[in-house]
């Protein structure tokens, strides 16, 4: 019979391949770490979600060879009574050829055609038209890339992960109230509840939604060191329930375990890009306008 102790070991490695895998989800991002051998299968089980929109033989095969592949990677802001959108909205692209990662954020206010449903309007309604195919569909279209995964994230789900950790604590670069928390400069410890309102604010951000991004992947980053650091069993436990809650991908049981003896190095050299813009009002509603350009400029990081 194993011991405990290599049992906790190979716990705390499954955990990391699903952990990481949503890090990388959120900009955040970096597929999160651990998952037990126990429980591995049937917790990757629980998450799984079919997508029509992806041909999985054929990226079965780039996996296989290990060739770079395209994950998308949604927060979705999906609150009872609500269809929800793509609250963050991230490309990852992952070389193990060149142990590289580049992660594109796209503003979630972009403008861009809405792919099957003839409209065009902001990127992250694609969600909320048509759930998780037709944000493949329009993303790939809006960057002229092929998408191999997703991993979708439910972003009221942050609130138990932090809790699941025992708390973080971030440095804020603002001070501002939200919700009823009031925030200074400086660090600052948050539960679960305080971490959500952290990372909801924007109207006091003179950055807007750039700022918003930037306290998301504080959150999602303070997480994954606390949950790295994790030895209690019980607490690792804890992470599996909130992570089978909220999570859904496509990526099943085999995959992970080829991404994490063969992409794992990929992390050496990451690269983070925002994707670039102007703002502009039509018919009295705001849109981010990201010229072709720009997007010439992403599709070429990720395919070239």
């Amino acid at each position: 019979m194993p011991s405990r102790r290599g049992k906790n070991k190979k716990k705390r490695i499954w955990l990391r391949v699903l952990l990481s895998i949503i890090v990388l989800l959120i900009l955040v991002v970096g597929i999160f770490a651990f998952l037990t051998v126990n429980n591995a299968r049937s917790t990757v089980s629980n998450i799984q979600k079919s997508t029509s929109a992806i041909d999985q033989k054929e990226v079965q095969k780039k996996v296989e060879n290990n060739e770079k592949i395209n994950v998308l990677l949604l927060g979705v802001d999906e609150r009872e009574g609500d269809v929800g959108r793509s609250d963050a909205l991230m490309v990852m692209s992952l070389d193990p050829a060149n142990d590289s990662m580049k992660i594109v954020s796209i503003p979630r206010d972009t403008r861009a055609e809405i792919v099957g449903n003839g409209t065009t309007e902001k990127i992250n309604h694609a969600y909320a038209r048509g759930g998780v195919d037709m944000s493949i569909n329009t993303v790939e279209n809006f960057l002229d890339i092929d998408l191999d995964y997703f991993v979708e994230m439910n972003m009221e789900g942050l609130s138990d992960l932090v809790d699941a950790v025992g708390g973080i604590t971030v440095n804020s670069q603002l001070e501002f109230t939200q919700d009823g928390y009031d925030f200074t400069q400086g660090e600052t410890s948050m539960d679960g509840k305080k971490a959500m309102a952290y990372v909801r604010m924007r109207k006091e951000d003179p950055n807007g939604d750039f700022g918003r991004n930037a306290r998301q992947r504080q959150v999602i980053q303070a997480v994954v060191d606390k949950g790295a650091s994790i030895k209690s069993v019980n607490k690792i436990d804890d992470l599996l329930d909130v992570l089978g809650n909220n999570v859904q991908t496509n990526i099943d049981f085999s995959t992970m375990t080829n991404l994490f003896q063969n992409y794992r190095n990929v992390r050496k050299n990451t690269e983070n890009y925002q994707m670039q813009g102007s703002g502009t009002t039509i018919d009295r509603t705001y849109y981010y306008e990201i010229g072709q350009e720009e997007r010439d400029k992403v599709h070429n990081m990720l395919e070239n």
